[in-house]
């Protein structure tokens, strides 16, 4: 099966960016939320990403028209998904809610859609059951600014069908990512098994009083040249984001809960990161990009 019609569900920070990466690249897509305000902010979420298409690809005005006319959004799931070929689950990382919302779509969906969880941690032999297809169901997952960061992390249980698997793969390279391949499950895949040991031991200094966030990243920035320091990943990523991971790890490690509890702090503060302008850094122009910041 040739997938034309695509269905994001969720329209978050990732979310968005996934569904407009796929319309920018031909698809029809329709972006689902669970209410009218959920879609209107994906509305101005995805607008709002011109200018780093802009940016970062030189991507033409027309262009990105172009893939905005592709994208419809609506808060009826049984509408969402009645005709998808592909539906990419990006709701928020709680395995409830995960749980919840594939059972849901197993009975609203035709037979031939593919599931695909954009899941951080989470592996699809937790959701295989719910979906009732588990040969088409498997984990793709992606980074932040996808149009730069072109990674696309696909995973399949020892249930999902080779051809579905490969499938997705050909999916990925089509919206321009870079398929990368796993042979296994693996909770965070390749990427964020690197990362979040990196944030949890950022948050365990800043926790610890060793120092403060900007210390922090000012030395990871200066020691390695890298474009950003763990804070501002978190800032990126978004902080209910890095609760709802952390706290799903808690189980395994209680040793988690003072970072718990002060990412509680800033989401109580409406500090989401980025997306509300202010996490440990404040938007569009955060301190670690102004030149001073470096000098401490």
């Amino acid at each position: 099966m040739a997938i034309k019609k695509v269905t994001v569900a969720g329209s978050g920070v990732l979310g968005s960016q996934i569904a407009f990466q796929s319309a920018f690249k031909g698809f029809d897509v329709t972006v689902y939320d669970i209410n009218q305000e959920a879609v209107n902010k994906a509305k101005d979420r995805i607008k709002n990403l011109r200018h780093a298409y802009h940016r970062d690809i030189a991507a033409s005005d027309e262009e990105f028209n172009a893939g905005i006319s592709r994208l419809k959004y609506t808060d009826d799931l049984a509408q969402a998904v009645s005709d998808a070929d592909l539906v990419i689950e990006a709701v928020p990382e709680r395995p409830d809610i995960k749980h919840d919302f594939y059972k849901k779509i197993s009975t609203l969906a035709p037979a031939k859609t593919i599931f695909a969880s954009n899941s951080s941690t989470l592996v699809p032999s937790m959701f295989a059951a719910d979906t009732g297809r588990p040969k088409q169901f498997l984990n793709m997952h992606f980074s932040n600014q996808v149009w730069l960061n072109n990674t696309a992390e696909i995973m399949g249980s020892s249930e999902t069908d080779p051809a579905i698997y490969n499938e997705i793969v050909q999916y990925a390279r089509d919206i321009g990512m870079v398929p990368i391949q796993l042979k296994k499950e693996q909770p965070g895949y390749i990427l964020n098994s690197l990362l979040i040991p990196f944030l949890d031991a950022a948050e365990k200094l800043w926790i610890n009083g060793v120092a403060d966030p900007h210390t922090i990243d000012r030395t990871w920035i200066v020691a390695t040249g890298a474009p950003f320091g763990p804070f501002g990943i978190l800032d990126a990523v978004g902080i209910r984001t890095a609760y709802n991971i952390t706290a799903a790890s808690l189980p395994d490690n209680p040793g988690l809960q003072p970072i718990l509890d002060k990412l509680k702090e800033l989401l109580d503060e409406g500090k989401l990161g980025q997306e509300s302008g202010e996490g440990f850094y404040k938007y569009p122009n955060p301190e670690f990009k102004q030149k001073d910041f470096l000098k401490g």
